[in-house]
């Protein structure tokens, strides 16, 4: 009976011991996961951002394009040009916008936002905008990998080559729009709401 029972416990003993992960088992299989999480992270979010930062642009265009309205609506005219900035008038008809503290610093890293308000000339009538600048005047080689890295996914890669800092991402208000006043041609730009996915001027 004893013995009988000194079995009972070296066979229960052997079983527990049997039913658990050793320590070196464990950190084999962390080390896994963590190669598996870093390689998922450095393909899958760098992709993400970029997207992320062309909805919130999409996002905060569409609600500047309703406050021009309602301050069209309000002051029966369009503000000033402002370089490089929003016009301070349009945030009371914002109140609330993610981002609108911020401006004129746009969704993507080191860009801004730039309302223009062009007289008529050679190209057309009076025309108001906004754009999304993505680089500092003059940094063509700046701007034009922005905007392959940012716009990648929505503008030809013929287009982007020729991309430069008078180039521009823009929300056309009315008028003639294009990417810069004095240089429509040889400056592409994007217009996100001309009708057509990926028109560009």
């Amino acid at each position: 009976m004893f013995s009988l029972n000194i079995a009972r416990i070296v066979c229960r003993m052997k079983y527990k011991k049997q039913a658990g992960f050793t320590l070196v088992e464990i950190v084999a299989v962390m080390t896994v996961i963590g190669v598996l999480a870093s390689l998922t992270y450095s393909v899958i979010i760098p992709n993400y951002r970029e997207r992320t930062y062309y909805t919130r642009s999409m996002t905060e265009l569409n609600s500047m394009g309703n406050a021009f309205k309602l301050y069209v609506a309000k002051y029966n005219d369009y503000p000033p040009d402002a370089a490089r900035n929003v016009p301070a008038g349009i945030k009371e008809f914002v109140q609330g916008q993610e981002g609108n503290n911020t401006w004129p610093a746009a969704p993507y890293p080191s860009s801004v936002y730039d309302y223009e308000n062009w007289p008529a000339d050679a190209y057309g009538p009076q025309t108001y905008q906004v754009s999304i600048r993505l680089c500092n005047a003059g940094d063509d080689a700046t701007c034009k990998a922005n905007a392959k890295k940012y716009l990648g996914d929505y503008v030809d890669a013929s287009v982007l080559d020729q991309w430069d800092s008078y180039s521009s991402m823009y929300y056309c208000l009315k008028g003639t729009c294009r990417s810069h006043q004095d240089r429509p041609v040889s400056h592409p730009g994007y217009c996100v709401n001309c009708g057509k996915k990926s028109k560009v001027f």
